[in-house]
């Protein structure tokens, strides 16, 4: 991995150089379309469209939940659970796992935010430093805001760079812009947009599949993400909101590990979130879960979104454990 300087770091104001990197890497209708997307989401933001009063973009009612829970007397403690960033372990176990992928391991990052939280990030770096495993993935939202300049969020990805070890894979969230793309890659990130990867040990391969945001943008592609993976193989996908786990699981793959929920950040006693912002199960807003035949995670990201609080749900890193078993699932 070559290090880059912040100077070098694309942004906003480098749109015909990004446009033109980007038409090279996904084609020019794609990175057209994605960029078109982004435009008019921004249009919104600033006033001209409905989402403009969903909380994560009307910035001014921020201020307001803080000052609710600052009343409450939860909001120091909350900040305070904010910067507890805890390593989770959780098991995998798949009949359908090649017999040499037995003990693999991949450590999941998501919703780092990472412009708005660099305490939080700070104690990631320490929990990631000593760490064994044998690729990360990363499933999106670096950015803390929805629109904007990148440079911020490329710098904080550097810096988190490099302190992760091997091959690095990432999809993009609901707060990522297409434009973090170039300066990812560059940073050592294999950005995966409706796109596989075959991952190698032993002689045997599994596929890591990552799609585009399906939860603001709709740029998703299931279908083409996976065209070329032969049915009997074990497979993964990357999403960055669980809430397409329909599609994935009837697309057969095998496990799918996302973000996106925080695990509604702000908890009642026992972590039941007040709200989850995803079309799907609770039971699916934070840690393991299953449906059908395939295996899922959640993370609750790393980062926060809204206030910079955490109440009954901290903030994780998680590391994956496969296991091969000779039972059925």
């Amino acid at each position: 991995m070559r290090s880059i300087t912040l100077n070098e770091l694309p942004d906003q104001s480098d749109d015909a150089d990004i446009s033109a990197a980007l038409a090279r890497r996904f084609g020019r209708l794609y990175a057209r379309q994605r960029l078109g997307i982004e435009q008019d989401h921004e249009v919104r933001v600033f006033g001209h469209g409905l989402n403009f009063f969903h909380p994560e973009n009307f910035y001014a009612a921020h201020s307001l939940v803080a000052l609710g829970l600052k009343l409450t007397g939860l909001y120091w403690r909350g900040r305070r659970n904010a910067l507890d960033v805890r390593l989770k372990r959780n098991s995998i176990v798949s009949a359908k796992l090649p017999q040499n992928f037995d003990g693999y391991t991949i450590l999941h990052l998501s919703d780092l935010h990472i412009d708005t939280n660099e305490q939080a990030i700070t104690r990631m770096i320490d929990l990631l430093d000593g760490l064994r495993y044998d690729v990360c993935v990363l499933t999106g939202d670096y950015r803390g805001k929805t629109y904007g300049p990148v440079r911020r969020t490329l710098a904080g990805l550097e810096r988190v760079r490099d302190h992760l070890t091997g091959d690095v894979y990432g999809v993009l969230g609901n707060h990522d812009s297409i434009r973090m793309v170039p300066g990812m890659e560059a940073l050592g990130i294999r950005m995966l947009l409706n796109e596989a990867v075959e991952l190698a040990r032993e002689g045997q391969r599994i596929h890591l599949v990552g799609i585009d945001d399906a939860h603001y943008f709709r740029v998703d592609n299931i279908e083409k993400a996976a065209a070329h993976i032969p049915p009997a193989d074990f497979s993964i996908l990357l999403s960055h909101t669980p809430e397409v786990y329909r599609q994935a699981a009837h697309a057969d793959f095998d496990v799918m590990l996302s973000g996106h929920t925080h695990g509604g950040q702000i908890c009642l006693p026992g972590s039941i979130p007040i709200t989850l912002d995803s079309a799907l199960p609770r039971r699916m807003g934070a840690g393991s879960w299953r449906y059908g035949e395939m295996l899922g995670y959640t993370s609750v990201g790393a980062g926060t979104s809204i206030v910079p609080v955490r109440i009954n749900c901290f903030p994780e890193i998680t590391l994956h454990e496969f296991r091969q078993s000779s039972l059925p699932f």
